[in-house]
């Protein structure tokens, strides 16, 4: 069962700042109602323990007044600026490796309310080569990773020689060399989409060898790849029968998370007794 941190997160803040309301509002005005009647009523100095006690706040307020700034921001940051993700998979090797941790742009493609997702300020649009973290269409409580290859209007083709066209033009790669693969050896390559400049791995075995395929993108969607070419469930393999034929494989707008920018952290297997360590941190190019 998928956790929806960030609902979890805005119920969090929501008691945190309701209990702060009300202590400020109801309570702290009775404590100090109760205080002053109890000093009214003496002759001499009031017992500071009993004064004490008196002013005491219920433990549950005390908890929510103390969580509610450290969550109220955790929640800001990680809504409306910055979002940390683990890499669970190989699907973008050799960009991204499994166990990298990584950062998200939560604004670079607008500003959106958490939770609801609803786009309120619109500050930019996916650009084709950018790493995108987005929610899996066939299943939004899971969060993906690819690279934008095509965008809204633009026609996908994906040959049996596995090279991709972008409106009809090869998009361009250089041979870089070879590193082991699933069946034999594969081939990296430096390609460009866009103004992005990165490395993608195809297998040079007999893997998925498929007829060449063609895609029309339509608008406020997008078609995604991974690096890992022949590793990579993406928008080439998703076949979501419940959206339309020209739909099925495409992300909508509403489903962007934001833009990967840099490694922070890479720890490939924390149960393995690894240690964490800082050997690709760095930008996502």
């Amino acid at each position: 069962m998928s956790i929806n941190f960030p609902l979890l997160l805005v119920i969090a803040v929501a008691v945190c700042g309701a209990l702060a309301l009300l202590d400020m509002l109801v309570l702290a005005p009775r404590r100090r109602a109760v205080i002053s009647t109890y000093q009214g009523q003496l002759q001499g100095e009031p017992d500071p323990q009993v004064v004490e006690k008196l002013s005491k706040e219920p433990m549950l307020v005390e908890y929510g007044k103390s969580l509610f700034p450290v969550l109220a921001i955790v929640l800001v940051l990680r809504s409306f600026l910055v979002e940390p993700f683990q890499i669970p998979s190989g699907s973008m090797k050799p960009t991204l490796e499994v166990g990298d941790f990584i950062l998200v742009n939560k604004f670079a493609y607008g500003i959106r309310l958490p939770v609801l997702d609803t786009k309120v300020i619109d500050i930019g649009d996916p650009q084709r080569g950018d790493v995108m973290v987005f929610r899996y269409p066939s299943d939004p409580n899971i969060n993906y990773i690819k690279r934008v290859v095509g965008l809204p209007g633009d026609t996908v083709r994906y040959s049996s020689e596995k090279r991709l066209f972008i409106n009809g033009e090869p998009v361009a790669e250089k041979w870089l060399g070879e590193e082991p693969g699933t069946l034999g050896n594969a081939g990296l390559y430096q390609e460009k989409l866009g103004a992005a400049e990165h490395m993608i791995r195809k297998e040079m075995g007999r893997y998925r060898i498929e007829p060449s395929r063609e895609w029309t993108v339509p608008d406020g969607h997008y078609f995604m790849m991974g690096d890992n070419r022949d590793n990579s469930n993406d928008s080439r393999y998703w076949n979501d029968t419940a959206l339309a034929v020209e739909l099925r494989g495409m992300v909508p707008d509403r489903n962007i998370v934001g833009k990967a920018f840099a490694v922070w952290l890479s720890w490939p297997e924390p149960k393995g007794g690894n240690l964490p360590n800082l050997s690709r941190v760095g930008l996502i190019h």
